[in-house]
């Protein structure tokens, strides 16, 4: 209804009917400046009679008041999202502040819509991925494969090391870096124990899971759900995503895998007993289901690449994967479906729209163009400036303020900033980098940090905030510089 309406009428500036930059160009274009003159002169003679228009409270705020509501809104629901007392749900979170800010006049309804209209792929596209992976990890698709590291490696500790690392950044850019972290590291975990590893020797394994997981998470579309929020916001395909992305995420690989040797070299075993790794076939739970498995992910594949050619939203190809999936497993016993629906994280589907639109509502009251303004002034001193500023002005943000929120301010400031074409498309993979890998220095960086330091915590590993924040810090900013690095020089050449 209020989509209909955009489409009919241009808004008037108090109409509350904002039209969000990145997704309706086409509707503005539509707009003749003569249409506008008209309407801007019909806006000052009559009072507004727009569906979802502001409330009398709303009009009655001066943009001073406003503005400072979004801003408060905004940081009451980061801390309880954060903190979430009494184990409050982040999705309930972020709904109650969504719902404020259309109480306060921070947003409005045609607001809502916008925004739902640009996180629902994003959304259903990380549901679909963590169900595939939670099916797989069922039927002991990724046990199977780090059994297979151990064995590969041959007693020789610092081998395996690399191979986990390797096998965590696999897992990261084809399952999403949640799925990376919460899957791959409690499967870990277990190994390192049965290997009778040590305490001081099972935290570089365990760190490196929880680091490689984000820091690879840039070569796909699917790997992280900040990429599929930029790509969406953009306009960015699967294949040049990719395209753009994959070498970069190679540089994070190997800068990453340096860096963590670099710092846990002391405490990486130099041999284990590799006999008393079990067989990988004891981790596979139905051989049938093992097969189909890759089968699904082969046809998933292919899903992407010809869903682009298509123009096929990707959560529609994850989701119809994932149905079949579950419809498979469904009969067979192997496989708890009732358990893995249920373990689905649900309520990121109201996280995503509700934490949006409490952003959407700094964008409304300008906020986002004085960021815009940084941004912009950065541009101004070239494409290695552009690169790594934006870089590191994310990962700054990802670190304090968790990495959703700040791909989607980043994102809109980024829109609002005059540049060449080559120094925007530098910004908007920097923007991904920097909130892909920003968030592992601080605990509070993202959501799976903070769960898995939950679910290592339950496994007696305790990793406090003060060592996290120094290892995290050490890690990040040189593995950080050396990418974004690496996007500059591909940019270059690709360019």
């Amino acid at each position: 209804m209020y989509y209909d309406y955009l489409l009919s009428a241009p808004a008037c500036p108090d109409d509350g009917a904002r039209v969000f930059a990145g997704e309706m160009r086409e509707v503005r274009s539509a707009f003749s400046n003569q249409t506008q003159g008209e309407t801007a002169r019909s806006c000052a003679k009559q009072p507004s009679t727009v569906p979802g228009k502001r409330s009398d409270l709303t009009t009655a705020m001066s943009p001073e008041w406003t503005t400072l509501a979004a801003i408060i809104l905004f940081v009451l629901t980061l801390v309880l999202v954060i903190w979430q007392p009494r184990g409050l749900n982040i999705g309930w979170t972020a709904l109650g502040g969504a719902v404020l800010a259309l109480l306060l006049g921070v947003v409005s309804l045609p607001d809502v819509w916008e925004v739902t209209g640009i996180v629902w792929n994003a959304t259903l596209s990380l549901l679909g991925i963590i169900l595939i992976s939670l099916i797989l990890d069922e039927i002991g698709f990724f046990e199977w494969a780090a059994l297979h590291m151990a064995r590969l490696a041959g007693g020789n500790g610092r081998l395996m090391f690399v191979l986990i690392i390797l096998l965590g950044a696999a897992v990261s850019a084809f399952f999403s870096n949640d799925g990376g972290v919460l899957i791959m590291t409690p499967i870990v975990l277990a190994m390192m124990r049965s290997l009778k590893f040590e305490d001081r020797w099972i935290l570089p394994f365990v760190m490196a899971s929880g680091f490689i997981a984000d820091a690879t998470s840039l070569p796909l579309v699917i790997s992280n759900l900040v990429n599929i929020l930029s790509a969406d916001f953009f306009g960015i395909g699967f294949s040049e995503y990719a395209l753009h992305m994959f070498v970069p995420n190679l540089v994070a690989l190997a800068a990453g895998m340096l860096v963590l040797y670099a710092f846990y070299r002391k405490h990486i075993p130099s041999v284990y007993d590799a006999s008393v790794v079990k067989s990988p076939r004891d981790a596979i739970r139905d051989v049938k289901l093992f097969r189909f498995s890759w089968v699904i992910l082969g046809v998933l594949c292919l899903g992407f690449l010809a869903g682009e050619w298509l123009s096929i939203p990707v959560s529609f190809i994850i989701g119809a994967a994932a149905l079949v999936f579950l419809a498979v497993t469904m009969r067979n016993r192997a496989v708890r479906t009732r358990q893995v629906v249920k373990a689905a994280p649900w309520h990121i589907v109201i996280f995503s729209i509700g934490m949006y639109v409490v952003v959407y509502g700094l964008q409304n009251v300008g906020l986002t163009r004085l960021l815009g303004g940084l941004v912009e002034g950065i541009a101004e001193h070239g494409l290695y400036a552009a690169t790594v500023g934006m870089g590191f002005i994310a990962a700054a943000l990802s670190s304090v303020m968790n990495n959703l929120p700040t791909v989607m301010i980043n994102a809109l400031a980024i829109d609002s900033v005059s540049t060449t074409d080559a120094v925007r498309e530098a910004l908007v993979y920097a923007n991904a980098i920097g909130s892909d890998l920003g968030p592992k220095m601080t605990p509070i960086g993202s959501l799976a940090t903070l769960l898995w330091l939950h679910a290592l915590n339950r496994k007696d590993i305790k990793i406090t905030w003060g060592y996290y924040m120094k290892a995290g810090i050490i890690l990040t900013v040189p593995t950080l510089f050396m990418t974004l690095t690496g996007l500059y020089a591909w940019l270059l050449l690709t360019g």
